[in-house]
């Protein structure tokens, strides 16, 4: 099924569809809520008129509904909307603390102008008139000389209209920069591309599977989203399904599982293909799907049963053969089974060829567009502007090479490669950039190998930070263009990773505007009318609020009043009509990817003889690691096994530590190939031998003194490593040592 703008508007007529979810018991208590404002710089106001306004969270990419309560005309609680087909009245910890980001004192409150060296946090406040005005002079500039295609920007992501103005700006100026940071979501979509064809993006039916078999993905740490996989582990939990957490350190999903497989980090792919070499082996797949529905399988099978052997695979692992024989004839033997995969809450995107491997599970067992398996979703293509003129600069501009390498011969399948550009740009292997712009993202703290990535923005004459909040990005940029907060703007929101019905969320003012900021679309704008000729004519929009009611036409009067809109009746389809291949199948072996790329483990960096250990990062539900900063409330829940006044503790298995001459709470060095922490270390049986595992979300080294200083970023310490056959990041940790102090 397609949902083009042409469907969407015909739909978007029909109104919305009820919903008959039960609401989600685990909720915070309202002393808890209470309790957030008890901090000195939230503002507490007093008995006045309390009013309700629902919208949508944008802190995290689950994208939950929200209820807001406010006296008088201050907001004073955030609740989990009751109906929202995504949470329907269930709230993460991170959702609640929301007004701690819409009162906190890292907020930027104007307008900013770096005086001085980067990053010495000297500012000079300027208006909003000429902060727009030296954007759109040296964007203008830039493009008068022939150099528009050294012009970037980066975006959180590439969903929704905000991200589409800044490519349509970079796209009728010249440049063919535009990034958006990829996560698993953008690995699954590749994955049903090029296995089921078309465009899709994940679905998954949790709440009906009996049968979870997960590769590390952080079910209970913030996976997909959180509150649903919440509430479907309470389903499970009352004997209505198994399920089996695969992974080398004993995570909370992997502690609250039925079964936990501790295999060797780095091996998901391999342990898949070992269970599909037993399912093949013993015929235990659904026979009718591979005979009628699929193409190629009859190559990959020999591939798996010749290359996969269970004593092969459980010497690559660690995992015995008789718990890889058990774990395929459970995984096939279940009535509906469902093989997920992407670390933690699968931030970072992950190898092509472990996804295409747990993928390939999925369909030996015909759990595809069925109850409690895998849906294609589609995308609901509702921005359709009208196409823009373009003058000699910006087709000239247009012609340039890609700095990422995205979409070249050897990344064919990649849309940004974000990941690449720290090293294409102090290498000078491409040209180099004049200008960036960054909205929505923190890459100076959330990138691989952090340091490398300011460095090489250093090297940019001009940045520019349209962040809410003085982060690490913000805290290094030239000009800081503050957005308004996720409680004071406008956003649409499509639908979220593993959610089965097509949605779009509406996040909304829910308070006017606390500080002299400005709706980032509303600057994009005037920057391109500014710079003028058909860089301002391809935005007609007064507003960006009159942009995004145009776009969303027939379904913004549904998504203003409830806060949502979703595709009424929405049903996956069958197999006949479900797969957009070339040959109508599902395709086990496609000639776009040789199959050679799902053999080789990914190498990690560095040396094993100078770094004997390997270092992984695990998520928590406590810490927030993506683009905004851990609010207070979070951090003073975090737990002292993890963070014991300032210092980050690091799981290092007993007989680790003892060959290490270290015991519990011992001060010592982390080092990898690319930086050195000092760390504390706690003696944990749950991280198999070898292994140091760190938490995430910490070692902030801007925003204000509830957030910086505390722990370690885990980036800092991390390297990239492209994946062969996506370009994609997929390192799964880093080789590393750690020794006394």
């Amino acid at each position: 099924m397609k949902i083009d703008r042409r469907s969407f508007l015909a739909l978007a007529a029909g109104g919305t569809v009820g919903t008959v979810l039960t609401p989600l018991p685990w909720k915070l208590t309202d002393d808890i809520s209470i309790w957030t404002q008890n901090w000195p710089w939230t503002p507490v106001p007093p008995d006045g008129e309390a009013t309700h306004v629902n919208s949508t969270c944008t802190l995290c990419p689950a994208a939950c509904g929200i209820t807001v309560r406010k006296i008088d005309e201050r907001a004073v609680k955030i609740e989990g909307m009751a109906g929202h087909p995504v949470n329907d009245g269930g709230i993460c910890i991170l959702g609640v603390s929301g007004l701690q980001f819409l009162y906190g004192p890292s907020r930027v409150k104007t307008p900013l102008k770096r005086v001085g060296e980067r990053g010495a946090g000297h500012w000079q406040k300027i208006s909003w008139d000429q902060a727009v005005a030296e954007v759109a002079q040296k964007l203008g500039d830039l493009r008068e000389k022939g150099e528009g295609h050294s012009v970037a920007a980066i975006c959180g992501s590439d969903r929704g209209t905000l991200p589409q103005l800044f490519s349509r700006l970079l796209t009728v100026y010249g440049s063919p920069n535009f990034f958006a940071l990829p996560s698993i979501h953008d690995t699954y979509a590749m994955t049903l591309g090029l296995m089921q064809g078309g465009n899709p993006q994940a679905g998954f039916d949790v709440e009906n599977t009996d049968y979870l078999l997960s590769f590390g993905s952080g079910i209970l740490e913030g996976w997909g989203v959180t509150v649903r996989m919440f509430r479907a582990n309470s389903h499970w939990r009352s004997g209505y399904g198994k399920v089996v957490q695969v992974e080398s350190r004993l995570s909370t999903t992997a502690a609250k599982a039925d079964r936990w497989v501790p295999a060797n980090p780095g091996t998901d792919a391999v342990l898949a293909m070992g269970l599909a070499n037993v399912i093949l082996r013993e015929k235990l797949y659904h026979r009718d799907f591979i005979k009628h529905h699929t193409e190629g399988f009859d190559s990959w099978q020999k591939a798996i049963i010749a290359g996969y052997a269970p004593n092969t695979v459980a010497a690559a692992t660690g995992v015995p053969v008789a718990q890889i024989e058990d774990l395929a004839r459970e995984f096939a033997g279940a009535s509906k089974p469902l093989a997920v995969c992407g670390h933690g809450q699968g931030n970072t995107p992950g190898s092509l060829s472990v996804f295409m491997a747990v993928h390939a599970l999925n369909a030996l067992v015909g759990n595809l567009q069925r109850p409690g398996g895998v849906w294609a979703i589609p995308e609901i293509e509702y921005i359709d502007w009208a196409e823009a003129e373009m003058d000699a600069l910006a087709v000239a501009g247009l012609q340039k090479d890609r700095l990422d390498g995205a979409g070249t011969d050897d990344f064919p399948y990649a849309k940004y490669l974000p990941n690449r550009l720290a090293e294409v740009i102090t290498s000078g292997q491409g040209y180099p950039l004049q200008a960036l712009l960054v909205s929505g993202a923190n890459p100076c703290y959330s990138m691989a190998d952090a340091a490398a990535v300011q460095k090489a923005f250093n090297t940019i004459p001009f940045v520019v930070s349209f962040s809410s909040f003085m982060d690490e990005t913000s805290a290094n940029a030239d000009l800081i263009l503050p957005n308004h907060t996720n409680l004071e703007r406008y956003e649409d929101v499509p639908t979220p990773l593993g959610l089965t019905r097509p949605i779009i969320g509406l996040s909304r003012p829910v308070v006017a505007p606390q500080f002299n900021t400005r709706h980032t679309g509303d600057v994009v704008i005037q920057i391109a009318r500014a710079i003028g000729g058909t860089v301002g004519n391809a935005f007609p929009w007064e507003t960006y609020a009159a942009c995004l009611q145009m776009t969303l036409a027939g379904a913004w009067g549904p998504l203003d009043k409830d806060g949502f809109w979703e595709v009424p009746g929405f049903q996956p389809a069958d197999w006949s009509h479900a797969f957009e291949t070339a040959s109508g199948k599902f395709e086990f072996a496609n000639p776009a990817i040789e199959l050679l790329a799902l053999s080789e483990p990914i190498a990690l960096k560095g040396d094993e003889k100078d770094f004997p250990l390997v270092l992984m990062p695990f998520d928590s539900m406590r810490l927030a690691n993506g683009c905004v900063g851990n609010p207070p409330f979070m951090t003073k829940a975090v737990d002292d096994t993890v963070l014991k006044g300032n210092d980050v503790l690091v799981e290092v298995n007993p007989e680790t530590a003892k060959g290490l001459g270290l015991s519990q709470g011992q001060v010592a060095e982390l080092q990898t190939p690319v930086g050195t922490a000092r760390v504390r270390v706690n003696l944990f049986e749950g991280v198999k031998p070898g292994v140091v595992a760190m938490p995430t979300g910490l070692g902030h080294t801007a925003f204000d003194d509830f957030i910086a200083g505390k722990g370690v970023n885990y980036n800092m310490l991390a390297g990239p490593v492209a994946d062969p056959a996506s370009g994609l990041d997929a390192a799964w940790g880093i080789r590393a040592k750690l020794t006394k102090v």
